[in-house]
């Protein structure tokens, strides 16, 4: 797929993105929060479908824009995106906490959306704990205390960028079905106080139920898209797909967190499908 770059100004900064394919706009949310894009695998399987504008959220290189790091502000940004690119509506297609974001902004700017594709997200329930134990499982108690030892001190404000990429490096291949064939590490650049504040965010709109009680409202078309052997747990998938009206759930087998990597074409099938039920 052929892609060219594009900026967004935000405030002092820009959000620094690309485009690329033919068909309905498709606005790519990448996982993280505070991670480099890493999707132009997952663009280039749905190129054929979509036309893709997928960009670096706020937070992280080479996006330059700063705080606030909030559910409120990554949402912001991303119909600011469509604003100046000129596009009305597209669908929000987002992975992990990309997908996260794309169901918020299915509650908040639905007259901004054509529709949701998420894509083993990071759903309606708080099952941090869960997917941490699922992703620690596998290691050594090396690793183990390592990791929770750089998750301290994320939570206390004191980690580096250096600490992220290491905790990030050792959890990498527990998101693959068999960790000895992951992919190399994707998103080279973790913004330290976006990964903190994003995700305090998220902690406090999973208090206050924000997608539970909101996505019963949904009249979009939503898709959901979940590697049977993701850390992140199915079970969550499930309950949040049976919230939204109409939503649909194909769960791949035998595939962990990145099923573009893990199983090519499944996706685009996925989506294709659900496109061509709807006319």
């Amino acid at each position: 797929m052929t892609e060219e770059p594009f900026e967004v100004p935000i405030g002092d900064g820009v959000l620094v993105g690309h485009r690329g394919g033919e068909g309905s706009p498709a606005l790519v949310l990448h996982g993280g929060p505070a991670m480099s894009d890493y999707t132009q695998g997952l663009a280039a399987e749905l190129a054929h479908l979509f036309t893709i504008y997928r960009y670096t959220q706020r937070g992280a290189a080479p996006s330059t824009v700063g705080p606030p790091y909030s559910i409120e502000s990554h949402s912001q940004d991303a119909i600011a995106v469509l604003d100046g690119l000129g596009i009305e509506r597209a669908w929000a297609v987002g992975h992990s906490w990309g997908g996260h974001l794309a169901l918020h902004l299915a509650i908040a700017h639905p007259d901004r959306l054509l529709g949701v594709v998420a894509i083993d997200p990071l759903a309606a329930h708080q099952i941090f704990s869960e997917a941490g134990e699922n992703l620690r499982r596998r290691l050594t108690p090396k690793q183990r205390a390592r990791v929770d030892e750089v998750e301290e001190m994320r939570r206390a404000g004191t980690a580096t960028d250096v600490d992220l990429r290491e905790r990030w490096t050792i959890l990498w291949p527990q998101y693959f079905a068999d960790p000895s064939a992951a992919a190399p590490p994707a998103g080279y650049s973790i913004g330290v106080d976006c990964s903190r504040d994003t995700n305090a965010s998220i902690l406090e709109h999973f208090e206050r139920g924000t997608l539970l009680a909101g996505l019963a409202s949904v009249e979009l078309p939503v898709l959901f898209v979940h590697g049977a052997r993701d850390p992140m747990p199915l079970w969550s998938v499930e309950q949040t797909a049976a919230i939204v009206p109409g939503a649909e759930l194909v769960v791949i087998p035998g595939c962990g967190h990145f099923p573009w990597w893990e199983a090519p074409g499944e996706i685009e099938r996925a989506v294709a499908a659900f496109l061509a039920a709807r006319g």
